[in-house]
């Protein structure tokens, strides 16, 4: 049966994996400044995939992006995790979930993977760096080395920022992030890394100070692996809002415009993090703002 959670870009093939998808929080709370009327103008493309059914709540998937390139097994993001304490998000805290069991579904063992990249250290792009055996945090890819920016390195580092306890970072640096660089896979990066031929990381602040894409540039084929430069398909049509996870709201919007301005003129496929159903899309110009043009040909779960 051909895997429909599977596209080819190029000469990379790329697998979505999801750990979970559903409701997260109300609409008003995560875009504070996004009117409710843009959300009902917009209903019958955001229900039931990114929207709930009562237009009130947002819809994400947690997932990561398989790429086979060059011969290498790369990760992008590794969701929220197994086990770990999460005082801030009731519904992450100490989950139980077949995140493994479906990377093994897509052909991936854990000491296959060779490289891991966060788009940046916010608590559901790490969960899965690490794993609890016999009661510590240890790497889930013993094999691969793991692409961090060191902004974000940095500033997730309770040492350094002690806002963290009490948010939704807490706990995260020493439970999915110290234990990767205590094990020496840690490698951490600044303004750009070329990863290979088809491959790049692109610093994109704002979000957070380390947030990145990932750029793909393979035959005719280019992409954007987005991260968290949005959360819903509405920040396409309205890219000066932003989620209230924005560290830095102009900051964000600003690089928001850039690389959506970017993949309209390359005709590159846009692959945000959280996106539900075909969870991938193309955007064009439309004046000085972007609409949606076409959604990938991955299936809806």
């Amino acid at each position: 049966m051909q895997n429909t959670h599977e596209i080819i870009l190029g000469d990379v093939a790329v697998t979505r994996i999801e750990e979970m998808h559903g409701p997260i929080m109300p609409a008003d709370q995560f875009f504070p400044d996004l009117p409710e009327q843009a959300w009902q103008e917009h209903r019958e493309m955001l229900v039931p995939d990114h929207l709930g059914a009562d237009g009130t709540t947002v819809h994400v998937a947690m997932q990561t992006w398989l790429l086979r390139s060059e011969g290498r097994t790369i990760l992008i993001d590794t969701g929220v995790g197994n086990d770990k304490t999460r005082p801030a998000v009731a519904d992450w805290d100490h989950l139980e979930l077949d995140y493994l069991g479906n990377l093994a579904r897509a052909g991936v063992r854990p000491e296959e993977v060779d490289l891991v990249i966060n788009t940046h250290l916010h608590v559901d792009h790490v969960g899965w760096n690490t794993r609890l055996v016999d009661g510590a945090w240890v790497p889930t890819f013993p094999n691969a080395t793991y692409l961090m920016p060191k902004a974000d390195f940095e500033f997730w580092n309770p040492s350094n920022n002690p806002d963290i306890t009490g948010g939704v970072n807490e706990n995260v640096f020493e439970d999915s992030v110290a234990p990767v660089h205590a094990a020496g896979q840690v490698r951490l990066w600044e303004d750009g890394h070329t990863i290979d031929a088809n491959l790049r990381l692109e610093a994109a602040p704002g979000h957070t100070p380390g947030s990145s894409v990932v750029k793909l540039a393979s035959g005719s084929d280019q992409a954007l692996f987005a991260g968290d430069l949005v959360h819903t398909p509405l920040q396409v049509m309205r890219p000066d809002h932003n989620s209230c996870f924005c560290q830095d709201p102009a900051q964000a919007r600003t690089t928001r415009r850039r690389l959506f301005g970017w993949a309209a003129d390359a005709n590159a496929l846009v692959l945000p993090a959280h996106f539900s159903g075909h969870s991938a899309l193309e955007v064009e110009h439309k004046g000085g703002e972007f609409v949606i043009k076409n959604w990938a040909p991955i299936t809806k779960y």
